[in-house]
């Protein structure tokens, strides 16, 4: 027997979250039913299988990793074949039998904020406010008021401004669940004024109770799990697979948007 671990890329927007649940549709589903269609996982429960990250419900990503017991080392074209095109798989590693995918080295997630808007906003204190959320923090106020272990350590928080998007690349061991996007909620309000930079320590405090709504979870991408000592081989022809049905999912998008900013300009007489 020998330990896999894959890479994993989809566009989640089509997807109930990444793991599974009865009657819908999820990534989890989609990828465990085409290892097992090509027999490399022949057994789910004796595989030890686990993953890196359980994405919510319209979340991507271009670096999720799952990984399994098996008696052969999976094909990657083989199994990206049977996938739908929104999941590819994007690379392998062997790793020892006793790897465990959730102790990861890093995490990285990048939000990206479209200012449709055109708002003005202050990058020079929302990059302030996000130097505060480096660091060994309690984020208990960033997720469940039930999480058990409140305690997350940021690398690093860094905002940068293309065209009328602001990115956010947020870097950590570990995340709790909706944590990134309260947090990018929160860089947001203090780089629209609503919040103060100072105001920010005080989400910290647990006897701090405010409410967070978390920014929309479309435009969340997990870019990539990292772990020390293992090195993922790409495959490049999945990667060009992937590269073309973006395209087209982008090309996709551009149309839609302009159609309904058309029949906007029809009812407003703009």
């Amino acid at each position: 027997m020998i330990r896999v671990a894959l890479k994993i890329a989809y566009m989640g927007r089509d997807f109930h979250g990444f793991q599974r649940q009865p009657g819908l549709r999820t990534v989890e589903s989609e990828l465990l039913g085409a290892l097992e269609e090509v027999g490399v996982i022949e057994n789910l429960g004796q595989s030890n299988y686990s993953i890196a990250g359980r994405t919510d419900r319209g979340v991507h990503a271009l670096g999720n990793v799952v990984s399994f017991r098996t008696r052969k080392m999976p094909i990657i074209n083989q199994v990206n074949d049977i996938l739908p095109r929104d999941i590819r798989i994007l690379g392998f590693a062997q790793v020892p039998i006793g790897f465990k995918t959730r102790y990861a080295n890093k995490r990285h997630y990048r939000y990206i904020l479209c200012n449709v808007n055109d708002e003005l906003m202050d990058i020079e204190k929302m990059q302030e406010a996000a130097h505060l959320m480096e660091g060994t923090h309690n984020f208990i106020n960033f997720s469940k008021k039930t999480e058990r272990n409140p305690m997350r350590r940021v690398d690093s928080v860094t905002i940068t401004v293309t065209n009328q998007n602001y990115l956010f690349d947020v870097v950590g061991e570990s995340f709790l669940w909706n944590m990134v996007r309260k947090m990018v909620t929160v860089l947001k309000n203090v780089g629209n004024g609503e919040l103060g930079v100072d105001e920010v320590k005080q989400f910290f405090k647990p006897q701090h109770t405010p409410s967070i709504t978390p920014m929309p979870p479309e435009s969340l991408i997990l870019m990539d799990v990292s772990y020390n000592h293992v090195h993922f081989i790409e495959n490049e022809y999945a990667r060009s697979k992937f590269i073309q049905t973006l395209h087209k999912e982008f090309s996709n998008h551009q149309r839609m948007a302009a159609t309904t900013a058309e029949m906007i300009k029809s009812l407003t007489g703009d």
